[in-house]
């Protein structure tokens, strides 16, 4: 069987005792620890939080997935689609890189995902509809197939406005 990296979601606070659970059973797993600096009214202090509230990712086939979902504080797997998300490996070491590197990271959510629908409301593509291709900090890759081709032009966020997911027509 093939394994796969998949993240589970922990109850509260409890990102590194389901890690090291999974440890004791021999689970591949990877709780991203980062460093932040703590201020106390007395002292300065590094200390290692999980960067992702309630996420613990796992290394496993599909037939461990029952014994991941008895661990002691896993609530379950994520799901995507219906299915367990599988987070592909790149991204996992995307993440371990970027620990390394960096202290004091901090997750943001995204606005916009890769595939909403979105119109535009200002600048020389006003008012065409378009698909999200990539988002970046300060700007977004659109499609605009209204154009009768695939052309992509960077927009700032604040000059969209969000129309609903992307969904595939079925010819």
């Amino acid at each position: 069987m093939e394994c796969n990296w998949y993240a589970v979601y922990t109850r509260a606070k409890w990102e590194k005792k389901v890690a090291s659970q999974l440890n004791k059973i021999n689970i591949e797993n990877y709780c991203p620890l980062n460093k932040v600096v703590r201020q106390w009214s007395d002292r300065k202090k590094t200390v290692e939080e999980p960067l992702f509230n309630s996420y613990v990712f796992v290394y496993v086939t599909a037939k461990q997935m029952n014994t991941i979902r008895e661990v002691h504080g896993v609530v379950n797997f994520v799901y995507w689609l219906g299915r367990p998300a599988i987070i592909p490996l790149a991204d996992i070491q995307l993440i371990k890189q970027f620990l390394l590197e960096h202290e004091n990271v901090k997750i943001e959510q995204a606005s916009f995902n890769v595939q909403d629908r979105i119109k535009i409301l200002s600048g020389p593509f006003i008012e065409m509809e378009g698909q999200i291709l990539a988002v970046s900090k300060k700007s977004i890759k659109v499609i605009l197939p209204s154009l009768r081709c695939f052309m992509t032009v960077e927009v700032e966020k604040e000059n969209v406005n969000f129309l609903g997911k992307y969904h595939h027509s079925i010819v």
